[in-house]
């Protein structure tokens, strides 16, 4: 009788030591997926803040100034057939609200850029587009400034306010 207590006294050890072993595992994986996800936001806020840039550009062209707002680029309607710049304004991937923080133009002439408001550290640090190099010295998200400076106008990016 005492041979089978032993026994089952084993099988219970070494269950918990899969249990231990599965858990670790699943850890590992929620860390691996979350990372991946992480990633996939990063790569999106790239996307969706270079649309912005690009629309912002395309404003300054056709106008010869910045646009006073954000919803500016949606629809112009000062002319017969309205102007799109940007499909739709685009939610902060990072933070998951159409709440991105402002680029100020010089003198307050309206809207010269987006950036992200979160602050959590970036996982990309380098491989960024030329025209993004420096976000490799950003140590926040909100560092990663997408600005249009037409030549000559130098990027007033410390002017920043909230959205």
């Amino acid at each position: 009788m005492n041979a089978g207590k032993r026994e089952r006294g084993f099988t219970y050890l070494g269950l918990m030591i899969v249990v231990a072993i599965m858990g670790a595992g699943l850890a590992a994986f929620g860390q691996i997926a979350s990372h991946a996800a992480q990633r996939e936001k990063e790569a999106e806020l790239l996307f969706r803040g270079d649309q912005y840039r690009a629309a912002i550009a395309s404003y300054y062209k056709k106008e010869q100034r910045y646009p006073k707002a954000l919803a500016d680029l949606v629809e112009d309607k000062r002319y017969p057939m309205p102007v799109r710049h940007l499909r739709r304004l685009y939610e902060d991937p990072m933070t998951g609200k159409a709440d991105w923080g402002v680029v100020e133009a010089p003198g307050g002439a309206g809207v010269m850029g987006v950036y992200s408001k979160a602050e959590a550290p970036p996982i990309k640090t380098e491989n960024f587009p030329s025209a993004y190099q420096a976000f490799a010295e950003a140590s926040g998200y909100s560092g990663w400034k997408f600005v249009h400076s037409p030549p000559g106008l130098v990027p007033a990016v410390e002017n920043s306010r909230p959205k």
